[in-house]
């Protein structure tokens, strides 16, 4: 069966979450049903109003069609869109213009888009497009990104763990957003650790992609209010939708690569509310 499909999430308060188990933290902040071949599936999170997803060309295109949520005749009449293609060559159209993405390469979608689609250059190496979408308020204009484009910083250390490379697609010296923030963090051989010393940002949503990662590699994704940690145990391809109230870090059993999407009130990459290590419980 093709098509666009989607589930939503409601937004869980911390007090709510502290008294969850297991499957209850499943069910409410990890997405693991994101990709299927010729399909489209997107979840929509009472976070931000963000939406998550992707999409899986493999033998047929694929059109972005509106859901129920929005509220809206066209997906994009009232949003923005981001999409990165953590899989082999394929295209995007946007209103007939064709874009090209590699692997690695995204795509900023403003408000207004009416007809999206994606395609795989090869049925056998098919490509895999990761979706982020947030309300907008003003169009901007459509835009391809490059990897060798995206702003690059290099931190951490061999000896912490966590040496990084961060790859900037959305930022304020960028491509302009109304909302969205998004970026990739591939970690070095060797490195597991992410986001350590933690942090929050009550004033934006955030969400996770984790990829890259072997069928039986795993990432302990730590999250919950500083002093009420609580951890999911995320695969390959596998997203973790974290409040704004909630720390997001992690550590693998091997090194990975993940997506990280912000949507809320400020775009400022830099405005974050630090967590030392000793302050976590």
């Amino acid at each position: 069966m093709t098509g666009t499909f989607f589930t939503s999430r409601f937004a869980v308060s911390p007090a709510e979450a502290s008294k969850f188990g297991t499957s209850e933290l499943r069910a409410n902040f990890l997405v693991t049903d994101l990709f299927s071949p010729d399909q489209i599936n997107l979840t929509y999170a009472h976070y931000d109003r963000m939406i998550i997803g992707g999409a899986n060309p493999v033998t047929q295109e694929l059109k972005l069609e509106t859901i129920k949520p929005t509220g809206t005749a066209k997906f994009l009449d009232r949003r923005e869109l981001i999409v990165v293609n953590i899989g082999k060559a394929g295209t995007v159209t946007v209103d007939g213009q064709r874009f090209e993405l590699g692997h690695r390469d995204m795509i900023y979608v403003g408000m207004g888009a009416v007809d999206v689609r994606f395609t795989s250059v090869s049925q056998e190496e098919a490509a895999c497009f990761y979706l982020i979408s947030a309300p907008a308020h003003q169009v901007h204009p459509t835009k391809c990104i490059g990897i060798n484009d995206a702003k690059r910083v290099d931190l951490g250390s061999q000896a912490t763990s966590n040496q990084r490379s961060i790859f900037q697609f959305i930022h304020p010296e960028g491509a302009k957003t109304c909302q969205l923030v998004v970026g990739m963090t591939t970690l070095a051989q060797g490195s597991v650790w992410n986001t350590m010393p933690a942090h929050v940002h009550d004033r934006r949503s955030e969400a996770y992609l984790y990829f890259g990662l072997a069928d039986d590699a795993r990432v302990v994704h730590l999250m919950g209010e500083p002093q009420e940690t609580r951890h999911l145990i995320v695969a390959d391809r596998q997203a973790v939708l974290s409040p704004g109230w909630s720390i997001h870090s992690g550590s693998g059993t091997s090194n990975y690569t993940f997506i990280w999407a912000m949507a809320g009130d400020n775009v400022d990459y830099t405005d974050v509310d630090p967590v030392a290590v000793g302050e976590l419980a």
